[in-house]
């Protein structure tokens, strides 16, 4: 924890993953900030790296919706004045909940407010909840506020939003239900790699994304969506799969930007935005019975994107 910042003022902290920094998400860090704001003091969140769940569950890394950089640019938006990344250790996860408290928030952060969802929990084995947080709070002097999470509509059945049951829709290929708990399209980002360039022989060149480590990817198959390069992003469709026309058998994200011709994106950053799920992955019995169905694939994918900027 000698990463901590030692010249905090008092400041308004939350506490957590933050994966994807849905819905849910904005809802407590947009209370956190607002409260700061109200007190005049900075807000911070305090995240980890890696996932929790790495070190004391080796092997059980969740797939990750957002990187943290992706995650410190949507917090910054949400008017966070201060992200803290803290290195998940075994050391740090053997804190009892009440060490946790005082090194972290009362010796490090000067915490005057915290604000948490209902299921917080923290501390060595999880023990630390709401409840044991809130009575430190009158020993150490800050407050604490609870807020529920938004409910989801028909894409969750009612559940809480959760990083969780999103992970669940990019895997199962939902896309849009994803979308509707982030509140925008899930987004997978990484480097263009040079593939088998079959997308370029056969006349839709594609941007073949090595994607970050433990990046939550959807379900094999066809997407419409956005590709972001250079800070321009174009409509494409987005092919995720082992290619099994060619008897491929690594898994490859390849995003064809409709419509350009040109490009040039070997060794760039890109980021890659499914919107929404055209069809699965399949095999042709020709070459010319593949070409109709990409034509296919991009039209639709196309008049998707067209329809979602109209709106």
């Amino acid at each position: 924890m000698e990463d901590i910042p030692q010249d905090w003022g008092r400041s308004v902290v939350t506490i957590g993953s933050y994966d994807g920094v849905h819905r849910g998400h904005q809802l407590i860090i947009g209370r956190t900030v607002e409260r700061a704001r109200e007190l005049g003091i900075p807000s911070v969140v305090v995240t980890f790296d890696p996932h929790p769940s790495e070190v004391v569950r080796p092997g059980t890394h969740p797939p990750l919706l957002a990187p943290h950089q992706r995650r410190g640019e949507l917090m910054a938006e949400l008017g966070v004045d201060a992200v803290l990344v803290l290195p998940f250790t075994v050391e740090f996860s053997k804190l009892s909940p009440a060490d946790f408290i005082v090194k972290v928030l009362v010796d490090k952060l000067h915490a005057s407010a915290v604000i948490e969802g209902p299921n917080f929990r923290f501390g060595h084995r999880a023990a630390g909840n709401v409840a044991f947080l809130a009575e430190l709070g009158a020993t150490y002097d800050y407050e604490v506020e609870v807020n529920d999470l938004y409910v989801s509509g028909a894409a969750g059945g009612g559940e809480p939003f959760s990083s969780t049951l999103t992970r669940r829709l990019v895997a199962e290929g939902d896309v849009a239900g994803a979308a509707e708990i982030l509140g925008r399209p899930h987004r997978v980002e990484g480097i263009v790699v040079r593939g088998a360039q079959r997308g370029r022989e056969l006349g839709y060149p594609t941007a073949n994304v090595e994607t970050l480590p433990h990046t939550a990817i959807p379900a094999d198959g066809v997407y419409a969506g956005w590709l972001t390069a250079d800070g321009e992003r174009m409509p494409a469709a987005i092919s995720v799969g082992t290619n099994p026309q060619f008897n491929g058998t690594e898994r490859t994200v390849e995003a064809y930007a409709i419509d350009r011709v040109g490009l040039d994106l070997y060794g760039l950053h890109v980021a890659v935005d499914f919107l929404s799920y055209v069809r699965a992955q399949r095999t042709f019995d020709s070459i010319e019975a593949l070409l109709e169905a990409i034509a296919d694939d991009v039209k639709r994918s196309r008049d998707l994107v067209a329809a979602h900027d109209a709106r």
